[in-house]
């Protein structure tokens, strides 16, 4: 048996015993998804989308009466540690949970029962503060899905000290992670008003210039309104001319479209090698040429071509004239109200956030855009790429500071929950 991650630091005066020895386990199961009836009911469906805090007080999904009868789902009375047994989210955390209503769960989920010798939220922070480790000792070795294996859970040795113990330390760490949270709360906030302002800044220069005394006209486009005066307004066909170059060999490098980094090499984000075979057929792209997913255009997933190669055969690809800075045309095409723009333009099978839409060619180089005397266009970017180059470094800085109030966090429960710290018992 492998040694519990508490097991050589505990108190020796504290218990111990194998969690299925303190605890019922009961699974989950997803009523039949095709039958209405069985859906949109008052039984909170718990899944891991619904772990994101320590206490469950509702879900996403509802099931009905018949539809957890119908199923392996199973009703979970308030007071058991739900934790998430299969995810992806597996590969850093476990989340987990204590529900303060009654629920039942989906597949990926397993609810811990304790009995009277264990405090459900002891369990729950014990589980917090070993993370790391948990998920190493729980899972199984060689598995191609990320999943936590009941038997190796289950025959974890726990520790048990006395529920006034137990009482004590979850006191204590109650009191002492509000704190540390509410500090993480604080800087969330600030990487949400960074993100706002750091929008905010690359809209404003790509529509409406540095110059905030500039006299402004109207664009004549209802939903871009006034630019300013001395700028253009040009059709994107005068501005993009689309290629379609295609491979014949597949010997090129093929590259995969990343939000954040842009266009980078498939090899260096995946794990999923291509054959050169496999690649005939898709299109080529060269360094300054614009790439866009037609499929996610509206979320800003275009980027400029950095160094020459393959792209999928459903990306257009576009080369910028010789008149306009393509990166101008990239900040501007991510900005809020662009992606609006791309969103109403792009057409196919479905609606929504469901089915096959798609900002085909036709409609994207049918559209007007602000065009800036291109001297200007070299001097928004720069602009932007210094302003926004101090909010990144802003942004970093705080998701250091969060990692570390996280990291103390955890050290935090940890100590507590194995006897660490010297914390009076509850009265």
């Amino acid at each position: 048996m492998i040694d519990a991650p508490w097991s050589k630091v505990t108190p020796e005066v504290w218990g111990r015993k194998k969690l299925k020895y303190v605890a019922g386990f009961v699974g989950g199961g997803t009523p039949d998804k095709s039958k209405p009836e069985f859906w949109d009911g008052d039984i909170p469906w718990v899944s891991p989308k619904d772990m994101k805090t320590n206490q469950v007080f509702d879900s996403e999904d509802h099931i009905t009466l018949e539809g957890l009868q119908s199923s392996a789902t199973n009703l979970v009375e308030p007071g058991a540690a739900l934790i998430v047994v299969r995810s992806g989210i597996l590969r850093h955390s476990i989340p987990v949970a204590v529900n303060r209503v009654r629920v039942a769960l989906n597949q990926d989920m397993r609810a811990i029962l304790p009995d009277d010798s264990l405090d459900v939220v002891f369990l729950a922070y014990l589980i917090m503060g070993f993370q790391t480790q948990l998920l190493s000792q729980w899972s199984k070795e060689g598995a191609t899905v990320e999943s936590i294996e009941y038997d190796l859970m289950a025959s974890t040795e726990i520790p048990l000290p006395t529920l006034d113990t137990q009482k004590g330390i979850i006191a204590f760490l109650d009191r002492e992670t509000a704190e540390i949270d509410a500090l993480i709360v604080a800087k969330q906030r600030l990487l949400e008003l960074l993100a706002e302002k750091r929008r905010a800044i690359v809209a404003e220069a790509v529509m409406r210039g540095l110059n905030p005394a500039v006299r402004m006209r109207p664009s004549g486009i209802d939903w871009l309104g006034d630019i300013p005066a001395h700028w253009e307004m040009k059709r994107s066909k005068w501005l993009f001319l689309e290629r379609d170059d295609r491979s014949t060999d597949g010997s090129e490098v093929l590259l995969s479209l990343r939000m954040e980094r842009g266009l980078v090499p498939h090899n260096d984000v995946s794990e999923k090698h291509t054959r050169p075979e496999e690649l005939i057929g898709y299109k080529k792209t060269s360094v300054g040429q614009l790439v866009v997913n037609r499929m996610r255009a509206a979320t800003g997933l275009i980027a400029i071509t950095t160094q020459d190669g393959l792209v999928s055969p459903d990306y257009a690809v576009f080369r910028p004239s010789p008149d306009i800075l393509a990166d101008y045309y990239v900040h501007m095409f991510k900005t809020p109200l662009l992606q609006a723009v791309f969103r109403s333009e792009s057409t196919g099978l479905g609606t929504g956030s469901q089915g096959f839409l798609r900002l085909y060619s036709e409609n994207f180089l049918a559209l007007w855009f602000p065009c800036p005397p291109l001297a200007e266009q070299h001097e928004i970017v720069r602009y932007i790429s210094t302003e926004t180059a101090k909010i990144d470094r802003l942004r970093a800085a705080t998701e250091h500071s969060i990692s570390l109030l996280k990291e103390r966090r955890g050290a935090l429960i940890a100590a507590a929950v194995t006897g660490q710290i010297d914390i009076p018992e509850a009265a």
